[in-house]
């Protein structure tokens, strides 16, 4: 088997400096990928992966963008190809959450929520297949979330942006499969990130939800990305695949 399947391709990570991002990068890398490692403001953290791709033999530059500005989230991709030559992989992980109930969720919160959740990922993904249409050859893949499948009480705003990301992507994969050129969606549940930490005791209780009974680990969440990445994941396309421990079963 090929240690390093992924040589030769290029892949740009949006919020790469930590949690599900940077395991993501640090996958794809081990797997022979030159990564953008996109970040939003921390740029030490982003530094940091960045480094260790490096020192690990790989190549990596680090690309700072407010995904929220419609133009910043696009440059990334002619960033990327100025930076590494080329994108054949694109992982839209980036994300923010405002919650509240529902009817406690002001304008601006809808708004955020949705232009970096949603609006960012197509925005990328539209610049992402103007080469990986030339090229015949690419693989997009969105970070979703099982409050995108099932929802989330609390969450509208965030569980109607993944469910639109789960759209975008079938919707994706059915323009551009003929070129070659798979669009997949990761649906990750409770995961041990900074994201979920803030739940404080709600957690407990999430935790019980699920039939593992334990939160998953964003290496977790980055095998599942880097295996749809793979030569062998070539037939598999307009998928969710859920790394929930079963949460949505």
């Amino acid at each position: 088997m090929n240690p390093r399947p992924l040589d030769g391709k290029v892949a740009l990570v949006t919020g790469a400096s930590r949690g599900i991002g940077r395991a993501t990068a640090l996958a794809l890398a081990d797997a022979g990928a030159s990564v953008a490692v996109g970040f939003g403001s921390s740029a030490a953290a982003a530094d940091e992966v960045a480094a260790l791709i490096r020192d690990s033999g790989g190549k990596a530059v680090t690309l700072g963008a407010d995904l929220a500005d419609m133009t910043a989230a696009a440059g990334l991709v002619e960033r990327t190809t100025t930076e590494l030559g080329a994108i054949h992989i694109v992982v839209n992980n980036a994300g923010i959450t405002r919650d509240n109930l529902a009817v406690r969720i002001s304008d601006a919160d809808w708004d955020d929520v949705l232009a970096v959740d949603l609006g960012a990922a197509f925005r990328i993904c539209r610049a992402a297949l103007r080469p990986m249409l030339r090229q015949r050859d690419g693989r997009i893949i969105n970070i979703a979330s099982v409050a995108g499948v099932v929802g989330n009480p609390g969450q509208a705003n965030y569980s109607a942006a993944k469910a639109g990301l789960i759209g975008l992507t079938k919707a994706l994969c059915r323009e551009v499969g003929s070129r070659g050129i798979t669009v997949n969606a990761v649906a990750p549940g409770f995961i041990a990130t900074d994201m979920t930490s803030a739940l404080g005791d709600v957690l407990d209780s999430a935790v019980a939800a699920v039939p593992l009974r334990r939160l998953g680990s964003p290496e977790e969440v980055a095998a599942a990305v880097r295996f749809l990445a793979l030569p062998e994941a070539a037939y598999i396309t307009g998928h969710v695949l859920h790394v929930d421990g079963g949460l949505a079963a």
